[in-house]
């Protein structure tokens, strides 16, 4: 395992997660036991956009500007000077899942998704938007005392017109993320540690074969071994899927072929999300979640840049 320098930009967050590296160099990301999506500026000060409730969790900038939230609809926590905080299980509360649309000029929050064609929506996790403008989005389900939901990975549009189911059923689905050429879909598995491949067609839309072995009909890609999960992934210039990597927190850096190219350590068990920025989009920003920071480090490759921003 390599080790990295990391700078802390900010402390005192409430699991961070969903980091978005906007244009002016700022941070947008996530506190999902705060219910709240807040901005981080390159000096570390924080202001809050808009309280979301519930468990604003995966963050991506739309076609229209604005900033798409999915919302897990709420975790139980614990928290210990030895672990940090750490989710437990569905929230007493639970509000339900659902995506949710922010205006960033006015902070105004709008439900736009509650329901698949399928399905209520349980515990949407992250999102990605792809070169026409619609959205592919993980539906992680809620975990309880002594059941799980079973997951999803779903397409929709921003006019609220449709959400589709399009894969189903996949365990713990979390980080979704597209290739460079827009041509595979990769998504990962928190419990299992199992990264999956789905071929897109020329309409951005999966070629599922059921005949490689899973019932939902996708590649399986990576699944190494040992105390580690899979939260969510960001993808660089070379096509590879740089994961962040929970219990034996770190990024770990998957080939497209499912080779091993790097894992950085970090100083936090639960180093969430990657997302990458800057002019030659070697500025890393990742979220450790349990202690609360949003750290930065010099990338060895460029990141890939997001269809959208603002």
């Amino acid at each position: 395992m390599i080790s990295s320098q990391i700078r802390t930009i900010t402390k005192g967050l409430r699991f961070p997660e969903g980091p978005i590296v906007m244009e002016d160099g700022s941070v947008i990301l996530v506190e999902i036991a705060r219910g709240q999506v807040t901005r981080v500026s390159a000096d570390g000060t924080q202001t809050v956009i808009a309280e979301t409730g519930g468990g604003p969790n995966g963050a991506a900038i739309g076609p229209d500007g604005a900033l798409y939230i999915c919302n897990n609809g709420g975790f139980a926590w614990k928290e210990s000077a030895e672990e940090g905080l750490l989710p437990a299980g569905q929230a007493l509360d639970y509000s339900g899942g659902r995506i949710e649309r922010i205006d960033l000029a006015t902070g105004q929050v709008s439900v736009l998704y509650t329901h698949s064609d399928k399905a209520p929506l349980k515990g949407p996790n992250d999102i990605v938007f792809d070169q026409n403008g619609g959205f592919w989005m993980t539906d992680h389900g809620k975990v309880r005392e002594r059941e799980m939901d079973r997951g999803a990975v779903l397409y929709g549009r921003i006019d609220g017109s449709a959400l589709r189911e399009v894969i189903f059923p996949i365990h713990s689905p979390n980080g979704v993320g597209l290739s460079p050429d827009g041509s595979t879909l990769w998504v990962t598995e928190t419990f299992t540690c199992r990264l999956w491949a789905f071929d897109l067609d020329a309409a951005g839309q999966p070629v599922l074969n059921p005949t490689l072995g899973a019932a939902h009909g996708g590649r399986l890609v990576a699944s190494p071994d040992g105390k580690r999960g899979f939260d969510s992934l960001a993808i660089d210039a070379d096509g590879n899927i740089c994961i962040g990597q929970i219990y034996r927190g770190a990024i770990l850096v998957i080939s497209p072929s499912g080779d091993i190219v790097d894992e950085i350590a970090m100083p936090d068990p639960f180093c969430t999300n990657i997302a990458f920025g800057g002019e030659d989009m070697r500025d890393a920003y990742v979220t450790l979640s349990t202690t609360g920071e949003l750290g930065h480090l010099r990338w060895p490759r460029p990141g890939l840049r997001l269809n959208f921003n603002a």
